[in-house]
């Protein structure tokens, strides 16, 4: 028997976790958690929620950027993982066909009809990469199409595809893709007569800002890709698998049928990382085309057992549980519930989005105090209010968020798609609570904008 042993030694060295990032991980991180008071503590955690040491529970609305789709330590996840360890299969031999990783593509495929064969990857940018390297394969073009404010991955073939400048600054070359903008079909069909364009690549809905494409968008791209003999790629790693309230987030739009798509995230049940990218037969076989390109694209840990046993099991709850639609009615109510409350807030500007992705964009007030301290926050760094609202919600109503993206007045809500009404009344009675203060012309919050204001000036 080995001397090791896992839970003596988070009891010994636990309580180091914040210095030991400091030293030896990303020295940011937490530097960035003290100062917006995000340091927390947490034990445990179940379904939509954390406890501290303290026994006081947080509700997770952020879901691990979205990985947390059934939330965490559901059970019948748990019981796929211990019952695949416990079989102590023959896994990553390379040479044979398991079948699990064909029973997981079965199973996805069967949500797309229109496609036909996977591969298995280990997490969302790896599932773009793949897309951007068949989509060039097959189509023997060069470029790909990107949206601005994209965020596909930072792996640099992903990064190439991003449309933030902050990620890409000092990683350049990238590869020679091109932007465009979301729902500007007149750019996209200039962009497609140059006649080098393998594929364009969208997200149904942006992570950052929750914009959607608009209605008819879709459609009419893939038209137009197709007649320019490129391929229409859907990025799913985060608005898949039921986060929208569809399976995945282009089946809002009728006859949308994309050649590649990519998942990610909740595929993984917040346990073994996975990514996977399903497309269509002809691609496949035009990168595989024979026996000496059998390995010409793979992944050392792709379609391992613990991945593919946890992916079963989420779709299998999924459907069992009837995730989906559960997730489009809770989104629903929340989405009225946040919406109802515009006409009594003036900083509160829209609230948008499907299922449980949920955007919150708060701007300029009219009257003149709360003008004059919105200016201020807005001439120090773009984003400070919705930073804000976010601790708050945190400190005082343990209620865990996220600002959308930098430079951005955002808050993302991407909560468990298991939440229900208790969770919506905890999460609208906390943000009202909070605006009222923001609305108060002083208070706590104000107080906390001026810390970070100056924050934002030592930065520069």
């Amino acid at each position: 028997m080995t001397g090791f042993d896992l839970r003596q030694l988070l009891a010994e060295r636990g309580a180091e976790r914040y210095d030991l990032h400091a030293r030896h991980l990303n020295h940011q991180l937490p530097r960035t958690l003290h100062t917006i008071g995000f340091d927390k503590v947490y034990e445990r955690a179940e379904g939509a929620y954390f406890w501290d040491a303290d026994g006081r529970d947080y509700l997770d609305m952020l879901a691990g950027f979205g990985v947390m789709g059934l939330g965490r330590h559901h059970p019948v996840v748990r019981q796929a993982l211990h019952d695949v360890l416990d079989a102590q299969l023959a896994d990553l031999t390379r040479f044979d066909c398991p079948p699990l990783p064909g029973l997981l593509a079965e199973k996805l495929l069967g949500h797309a009809p229109h496609l036909d064969r996977v591969f298995f990857g280990n997490s969302g940018t790896e599932a773009v990469e793949t897309a951007l390297k068949f989509a060039r394969y097959a189509t023997g073009k060069p470029r790909v199409l990107y949206c601005t404010h994209a965020f596909h991955g930072l792996t640099t073939g992903s990064l190439s595809v991003n449309g933030e400048d902050g990620f890409r600054d000092g990683f350049a070359p990238l590869l020679p893709d091109t932007a465009v903008e979301m729902g500007d079909l007149a750019a996209l069909e200039r962009e497609l007569g140059r006649g080098d364009v393998a594929g364009f690549i969208v997200e149904p809905i942006q992570g950052k800002g929750v914009h959607a494409t608009p209605p008819g968008f879709l459609r009419a791209a893939q038209e137009l890709l197709h007649r320019h003999k490129a391929l229409l790629i859907a990025d799913e790693v985060q608005t898949g698998l039921g986060r929208t309230g569809d399976f995945f987030a282009y089946q809002h739009e009728e006859a949308v049928e994309p050649d590649l798509v990519c998942v990610a995230k909740a595929l993984s049940g917040g346990y073994v990382p996975v990514g996977a990218t399903l497309g269509r037969d002809w691609i496949f076989k035009k990168v595989y085309s024979s026996m000496d390109r059998v390995l010409v694209h793979s992944a050392s840990f792709g379609a391992n057992a613990q991945a593919m046993a946890a992916g079963l099991a989420v779709l299998s709850v999924m459907e069992d549980e009837g995730i989906v639609a559960r997730a489009r009615r809770t989104g629903d109510l929340l989405r009225e519930r946040l919406a109802a409350l515009i006409g009594d807030y003036e900083l509160l500007h829209d609230v948008r989005g499907r299922g449980l992705m949920v955007g919150i964009e708060f701007g300029r007030p009219k009257s003149l105090g709360l003008r004059s301290r919105w200016t201020m926050l807005q001439a120090a760094r773009k984003g400070l209010f919705a930073q804000m609202v976010v601790v708050p919600l945190l400190q005082r109503h343990r209620i865990l968020t996220q600002v959308s993206g930098d430079h951005l007045e955002v808050i993302k809500l991407i909560p468990p798609l298991t939440i229900g009404e208790r969770e919506v009344d905890r999460f609208v009675t906390a943000f009202t609570a909070v605006m009222d203060d923001a609305h108060s012309g002083g208070g706590l919050m104000w107080d906390f904008g001026r810390t970070l204001v100056k924050q934002a000036v030592a930065n520069r």
